[in-house]
Formats: C-alpha cells, structure tokens, sequence
C-alpha cells in the first residue's frame, strides 16, 4: 500500500485520531497538512501538551511530509487561507479527513436539553458541524479538480449504532448523527466529479485524554482494565489511521461512497492490524458483550 505522491488534509490532527490519521497516511508516503489550533508557541482552551508540529514530525519520521499549519476551522479565512496555500505548494488535493472536534470538555452525560448548559451545547454543535461544512466549502473544490479523491467525516458510532441508541445529550448525539450524514450528502455531491465521501467512527480509543483518564499509557494500556474491565476492547489511534490509509490506497475505494464505515469494520476487508497485531471489533462488542451485560472478554472480537 503506499500514498506517495498523494495529498492530505486532516483537518484537527494536534491529537486522538486525528494524529493517528495523519501518521499513518504518512507512513504510507503522504504529505499530509496537519492542522489544529495548538502550536509550540500557543495553546487553544484544552490547555494539552499535544501540538500540530508535533504530529508533522512523527509524520515525517514515518517517511512521508508532515506540514503543520495553524488554523482555527471556525474561522473561514482561515481555512481559505490554507486551502490557497495547499494549492500553492502542491496544486492538488487528494484526501480531505475531517476530524475537528474539540468537544471533550464540552458535554454533559445524560442532560437533556434543558438541563445541558446551553453555551456548551451550541459551542459544541459549532466545533462538530460547522468546522466540518467550512473546511469542505473550501477544500472540495480543489480535490475534485483530479478524480479519485476522498473526503473522509470522522466520528464517534457508526449509521447503524447511532440509530438506535442515545448518544451521552441531544447536543452530543446531533453532532455525531450528523457527520454520518454529511458523508452520505456528501458523497451525492461528489460521485459525479469521480470522488468518494465516507464517515468513519473508531472504536473505544485510546487518546491521550482517555489514557490519562484511565491511569494507562499506551505502553501499558491494559492497566487500564483495572479500572474498566470493557477497556480490552480498545483500541490505539493508529487504528483507524490505517482504516483511512487502506480506504486512501484502494483503486476501488468507491464502492464504500456514501456509507458509514469503522476502524474494525475495514480491517476486516483490507486485513491491517492495530499496532499489538490484533483487529479490534468494538462496535460489535458492545452490542453483543457490553450491552448484554455479559463479562469483559474479547474472545472472538480482537
């Protein structure tokens, strides 16, 4: 497999699945424009260690470019800015993954509308939708200049999974129902131009921020089952990294346009691995282990 001569965005890789994304279309021989808004010399409101310059490092210690660029995906100049720049540099575009978020601490569990605080709600929908729409305004239309192009929406659950389950707030579970959708919109967009859309969901990941909540890093992140036994499940970064690289790689890779893929889901079609060797299936463990309230044991699904 192998991206060389092949031109990425992923919009919102400082850290979580956006870096492991942009490592491993790296590592496939990508450049690959790593945005987010911390820098060495600047923090966003996280107020995380994480920076794009390092992600670009990584990237290119991996053998493709790594081009990290700061930009706020609220703020169109910005983004058209970039884009310009991209064109500039590289006149084309070959892979767009949007995976701005930010929201984490943003969220309340199991608040209704009324009870969620508003301002958080609404700032919310903002970082997971609107970023979204504004980088894709901007960025289509220098990918579809080529055919074969491939625009990715991240999120968290897949089509399927997020039908019939309640997502954490209304303003949570709109956020993520609706980058589902905007692949499937997408994707009527972009058939005509020879372009795929899909949305792609990890499993339970393993970010620097869910590490730290469970007491782990990832070279030891079985510790963390100590605190949630489920945690077995989980997966790195990099995991759905190689789903979008696999995804990237294919000549065929049209035939998933419009739909709602995941990490596992793809690993079992294209055969890649997490980094320990094993190919995670979350999604159906949760349905058919976690959700039946039956105990950790992820014989079968990993």
């Amino acid at each position: 497999m192998t991206l060389e001569g092949k031109i990425a965005l992923v919009a919102g890789a400082t850290r979580g699945g956006g870096r492991g994304i942009a490592v491993e279309l790296g590592a496939a021989g990508a450049t690959v424009y790593v945005t987010g808004r911390t820098t060495r010399q600047q923090q966003s409101e996280y107020k995380r260690p994480e920076t794009i310059e390092e992600t670009a490092d990584i990237v290119t210690s991996l053998g493709g470019k790594g081009i990290a660029v700061q930009v706020d995906h609220l703020q169109p100049a910005e983004v058209a800015a970039l884009v310009t720049r991209i064109r500039r540099e590289q006149g084309r575009l070959d892979i767009l993954v949007n995976d701005v978020w930010g929201g984490e601490n943003l969220f309340e569990w199991e608040k209704s509308v009324w009870e969620h605080n508003l301002e958080n709600g609404l700032r919310l929908l903002r970082l997971g939708i609107d970023t979204h729409l504004i980088t894709a305004h901007y960025a289509l239309p220098l990918m579809i200049e080529k055919p074969g192009g491939l625009l990715v929406e991240v999120t968290d659950g897949t089509a399927e999974y997020n039908a019939t389950h309640y997502r954490i707030s209304p303003f949570y579970d709109l956020t993520k129902v609706g980058a589902n959708r905007m692949a499937w919109a997408h994707a009527k967009d972009l058939a005509p131009h020879g372009a795929t859309s899909v949305s792609i969901t990890p499993g339970w990941m393993r970010s620097e921020m869910m590490l730290e909540h469970f007491q782990a890093t990832e070279e030891n992140w079985l510790e963390g089952t100590k605190v949630q036994p489920h945690f077995v499940i989980s997966e790195s970064p990099r995991f759905v990294g190689r789903a979008v690289a696999a995804l990237a790689a294919d000549p065929d890779k049209a035939r998933w346009n419009g739909q709602s893929l995941s990490s596992g889901e793809l690993a079992q079609v294209y055969g890649f691995t997490d980094l320990d060797g094993s190919r995670p299936d979350c999604w159906r463990y949760m349905r058919e282990v976690m959700e039946a309230n039956k105990p950790a044991d992820v014989t079968g699904y990993r």
